[in-house]
């Protein structure tokens, strides 16, 4: 105690005896308690699907209440209804089917707004229904190809990596072409997702000849007993001839290794494009012989009515849809989920 006595008198602590001798009791510091963690919430894929169809179908909603709210369904009703329904990007023979089916028993009386969104929904229902097909893998070929084809920014290397993801966790054996040879990002992305996946990726030089590369990664996945090849390719315009023309000599090279491959030609759609998707269902059908979609980005727009006017048109299979960046986020299509997320229910 004298010590720091001491040190007081030196540096202007207390001085009296008294405080001189008082103990000083150090309280134990008690043991940090863990904190208790917040249990998270387990988010099913119809929430994520709804949260993600949130502008397009708060959209809808808000239609229905300036249309029908304190209004008797009368012509005037149903004819603006259909207006908004095709602003929507539903289309104008899904608009008329939905505007009918409004009619047929409910014509001059009040509707609620819940049992317009049910009709809605089950009109869109009947137009998915036929489309939404799972991608099928033809476990008799080895490998099974799949060309991924799609205008720039559409998310064709995103759409692979995940792909991948999924299929290497069934237990297939996956290999990647990086045949989006005009972009080292796109190159050193598929690396990425390779590598998480533990698929090989057969990649070039930047600039390298995308048919040539597409022709060396059928012959090594054959050789090496791949289940699933998947090939990307570089942005294109669908009005672009000269682009169209290097995807159709992909085509023709990958057919002198196999003369029926790709087995699958996957097309990749932007949702917020609106009705340019239309245009490139249209054209890429014609030059790449697509068999399925992918619609991504379905969270990032106002117009994710626009699949629905597209499966109405062309009734090609819609195999998976997108509504974020996460792995997590490209799931098989289902109609049913669909149908009431884009409704509001």
């Amino acid at each position: 105690m004298a010590e720091k006595g001491f040190f007081r008198r030196v540096f202007g602590g207390a001085s009296t005896p008294e405080a001189e001798q008082t103990e000083v009791v150090e309280t134990p510091v008690p043991a940090a308690v863990p904190a208790v963690e917040a249990p998270v919430e387990k988010v099913t894929w119809f929430q994520k699907l709804k949260r993600g169809l949130s502008r397009s179908s708060n959209a809808i909603s808000e239609s229905i209440v300036s249309v029908f709210t304190k209004r008797k369904l009368d012509a005037a009703a149903l004819e603006e209804f259909e207006e908004v329904l095709i602003k929507a990007d539903l289309g104008p023979a899904t608009a008329m089917a939905i505007t009918d089916a409004l009619r047929t028993g409910r014509y001059d009386r009040e509707i609620s707004e819940e049992e317009v969104k049910e009709v809605l929904a089950a009109e869109i229902r009947k137009v998915m229904d036929p489309v939404a097909k799972p991608l099928a893998i033809d476990a008799a070929r080895k490998p099974h190809v799949i060309l991924v084809v799609g205008v720039n920014g559409t998310g064709k290397t995103t759409t692979i990596g995940k792909l991948t993801a999924q299929l290497t966790a069934e237990g297939r054996k996956i290999v990647l072409a990086a045949g989006d040879t005009f972009r080292a990002a796109a190159i050193e992305q598929l690396k990425i997702w390779g590598s998480r996946s533990g698929a090989e990726v057969i990649a070039r030089e930047p600039g390298a000849d995308a048919a040539g590369l597409a022709f060396d990664a059928l012959k090594q996945a054959q050789e090496t007993g791949a289940d699933i090849l998947l090939i990307d390719t570089a942005g294109r315009l669908q009005n672009r001839d000269e682009l169209m023309a290097e995807l159709e000599k992909i085509l023709r090279v990958i057919r002198k290794v196999d003369p029926s491959a790709p087995h699958t030609v996957l097309l990749t759609l932007d949702a917020t494009t609106g009705q340019n998707a239309l245009s490139q269902v249209e054209i890429f059908g014609k030059r790449a012989g697509v068999t399925g979609l992918v619609m991504t980005k379905l969270d990032g727009t106002a117009r994710g009515g626009i699949l629905v006017a597209i499966s109405a048109k062309y009734g090609l299979p819609v195999h998976y849809i997108g509504v974020g960046e996460g792995i997590d986020d490209l799931e098989p299509f289902a109609a049913d989920d669909f149908a009431r997320a884009l409704a509001g229910l």
